[in-house]
């Protein structure tokens, strides 16, 4: 109760204050060169999982995206699919601070300044109302620890909502990936998308040549039929 107390009021006011300091950029060389390590890594997971739909537009959504820090793998990836892309990525807590003082949403301009058509929403997924081709979400809140150590308060874990409405705005022929952290995360989410009767492939493990992060990681492709 007191964990949960402790994040309402530091959430709450992160929200109104949303301080930050501005003109975030990096200059950790080390930093830096993890950082193309990891935009490869999405790259190309993303290129193991979703198919071309050869549509000429696209609308494209990150769920969960925190400083956005990979937004570039994303970018490039779509660019394989088509030049006329829209990619968004949303992030319920984008003004938490860094302990040099520079918020989530701050460093994540820096992560897409020179990606055109990008758009970092800091806000609720539950908010957003419009129709996405693609969505992809990486590690997704499916148990309560998480979240509560991550500082987010416990009236927003709800994963059945959060799951069936990103269902929703899922375009109808449209493809989401989920990955999960571990077998136990991949599994209570294999139970989620069968309790909501969302059809999914279960990829299993996701690897790469270009990274590989410490707990292994699990994925499922859910394609939403016309």
């Amino acid at each position: 109760m007191f964990d949960d107390l402790k994040n309402n009021i530091d959430f709450f006011i992160r929200e109104k204050t949303r301080f930050s300091r501005k003109n975030f950029i990096e200059k950790n060389k080390k930093l830096l060169e993890r950082n193309i390590k990891e935009n490869l890594y999405t790259q190309d997971v993303l290129s193991q999982i979703f198919e071309n739909t050869d549509k000429p537009t696209l609308k494209i959504l990150d769920i969960g995206s925190k400083n956005w820090f990979y937004a570039k793998g994303e970018y490039d990836f779509f660019q394989s699919f088509c030049n006329d892309f829209l990619l968004e990525g949303v992030e319920l807590d984008a003004f938490r601070l860094y302990s040099n003082f520079y918020s989530r949403y701050e460093t994540a301009k820096f992560h897409t300044i020179e990606l055109k058509n990008t758009n970092y929403i800091a806000g609720n997924l539950l908010d957003l109302q419009g129709k996405y081709d693609y969505i992809i979400w990486f590690l997704p809140f499916v148990t309560k620890e998480p979240l509560m150590y991550w500082g987010l308060p416990q009236k927003y874990f709800c994963p059945e909502k959060l799951l069936s409405h990103a269902y929703n705005i899922l375009e109808n022929d449209g493809q989401m990936l989920i990955i999960n952290q571990g077998e136990t995360e991949a599994q209570i989410q294999k139970e989620l998308l069968q309790n909501l009767n969302i059809p999914y492939i279960d990829k299993g493990v996701i690897q790469s040549t270009h990274f590989q992060y410490k707990n292994r990681r699990f994925a499922y492709l859910i394609k939403k039929s016309v």
